[in-house]
């Protein structure tokens, strides 16, 4: 399985590189020498810098604009015991600490104060903690807190 950690963004001056959109947050992807895949070709980058705060990489090779830039699952660093992978949460079942079904993740939207599930029903449930109750990977189900979802 591959997880996205970005895609190509528009070019940053006339060598190349260009800026990463929605870059995951760690940065070691970004650095000279990372290794990951572009447009499914295996690619490294050979200079980085950051403007405006955003990364800019130069990669060994040309790749299109909006290509996605993906790693392999396992070159994911683990995760610690309360911790998880937002793709890890696509497709659980949500329901409600009364039993309540809401709804399956369809995906985990990045959000300024917070990040926000949004559900195969059109439901949004921010992800804090007085909503999200518990994530269970292994059982594959999350608990909200009554009330969220009215």
């Amino acid at each position: 399985m591959r997880v996205c950690i970005g895609k190509v963004g528009r070019a940053h001056g006339i060598d190349g590189a260009f800026f990463v959109e929605q870059p995951s947050s760690d940065d070691r992807w970004w650095k000279t020498g990372a290794r990951f895949l572009a447009g499914g070709r295996e690619v490294e980058v050979v200079a980085h810098r950051r403007s405006s705060g955003r990364p800019v990489i130069k990669l060994d090779t040309q790749v299109e604009r909006g290509a996605v830039l993906e790693v392999t699952r396992e070159a994911l660093p683990p995760t610690d015991p309360d911790e998880y992978y937002a793709f890890q949460l696509a497709g659980l079942p949500v329901a409600e600490e009364n039993g309540r079904a809401l709804g399956n993740v369809n995906v985990v939207v990045p959000g300024v104060a917070n990040d926000v599930l949004e559900l195969d029903t059109g439901l949004l449930l921010p992800m804090v903690e007085e909503c999200i109750l518990e994530i269970d990977l292994e059982a594959g189900r999350i608990t909200v807190a009554a009330g969220f979802a009215d």
